[in-house]
């Protein structure tokens, strides 16, 4: 029996569950895990999914993605890992401070912008930091199908070696680790040379580790289709704006440390969404009218759309100007 999905907002459908594990795994990263309310099973999930985690952080909601690190075997519970970000916008802060074990909460149903290609004839995982999440499920996953891997994973200290001991524990010889403080790096350029025809390429953490990978791999002539990479931008301040939506006739402000798609969602204007991280493509909005300049750092629409002024990613991008009127 699976949990029985909410009513929801179009391309969210949500589940309640409770928390039934909260496991600190060193000063920073914390291990959050969630059960169905009905006692059943979670839906499926396949390895590189991300649910969104809903919170009621006095009176405010927040939405933040993370990634399933849970194997994709076991449907009994979801896991997550969180780094606590103190500079952050709260919703880190709030799963730290706040969230115990018994907590009933509200995530969405699990998608996947970061799948494996199982065509592949190996694949080669890179890591910085929490970007190890997806990973974890990814191995469970290739270890259940007998399939070739090896995981580059680079932190910061041994003590943020969130997952090591386990990792090379279980797979020795296929973990690779590298850490900051001991001015330790992969040699990728080697790596990528080393790889059979097929090999697929997967990286997850900072921005700059995810371009240097994908510009790496490009100059040394990998497919663009062999090298996936997942980021979710977390939406940044800005000056307050103003924005005229026309199909629900309401004239909102958005505030200097929320989103556009936060604030239509304050309003009550349905707003569609799976990633709030500007990776998936599901609330791109058109631009009916605009006077004055769009500050867009989404993933999902090429510099030809930025430059039109035609379409806005709500959820992570914003406007200076004059006026802006959208067809929502």
């Amino acid at each position: 029996m699976s949990a029985a999905p909410q009513k929801a907002k179009p391309g969210a459908e949500k589940i309640d569950v409770i928390v039934s594990a909260v496991v600190p795994l060193n000063e920073l990263v914390t291990r959050f895990e969630f059960t169905p309310t009905d006692g059943g099973q979670l839906p499926t999930f396949s390895a590189g999914a991300h649910t969104v985690v809903e919170m009621n952080d006095q009176g405010r909601t927040r939405l933040n993605p993370y990634s399933l690190m849970s194997d994709p075997a076991d449907t009994s519970h979801y896991a997550i890992s969180v780094r606590r970000d103190d500079a952050g916008r709260g919703g880190s802060l709030f799963l730290h401070r706040n969230v115990k074990v018994g907590d009933q909460m509200t995530i969405t149903y699990p998608v996947n912008l970061f799948s494996l290609d199982l065509r592949a004839r190996k694949q080669v995982f890179i890591a910085g930091g929490i970007g190890i999440t997806p990973f974890m499920a990814m191995i469970a996953q290739m270890e259940r199908l007998g399939g070739q891997w090896e995981l580059h994973y680079s932190v910061r200290t041994e003590t943020l070696g969130t997952y090591v001991q386990e990792l090379t524990y279980k797979h020795p010889g296929k973990v690779h680790v590298y850490y900051d403080d001991q001015n330790q790096g992969i040699a990728l350029e080697d790596l990528l040379d080393g790889q059979p025809l097929g090999t697929h390429v997967y990286v997850c953490g900072p921005k700059g580790m995810i371009d240097w990978v994908h510009a790496t791999a490009s100059s040394a002539g990998w497919p663009d289709d062999n090298v996936h990479s997942e980021e979710f931008t977390a939406p940044q301040p800005g000056a307050p704006f103003e924005v005229r939506l026309c199909k629900s006739d309401k004239t909102i402000q958005v505030g200097e440390h929320e989103s556009l798609l936060e604030a239509m969602e304050r309003e009550g204007v349905e707003a569609p969404f799976l990633c709030r991280g500007g990776a998936c493509g599901q609330c791109e909005t058109d631009v009916v009218s605009h006077d004055g300049d769009f500050v867009h750092r989404d993933h999902w629409l090429d510099d030809d759309q930025h430059a039109s002024g035609q379409k806005i990613m709500p959820c992570v991008s914003r406007f200076v100007g004059k006026s802006l009127e959208l067809d929502r």
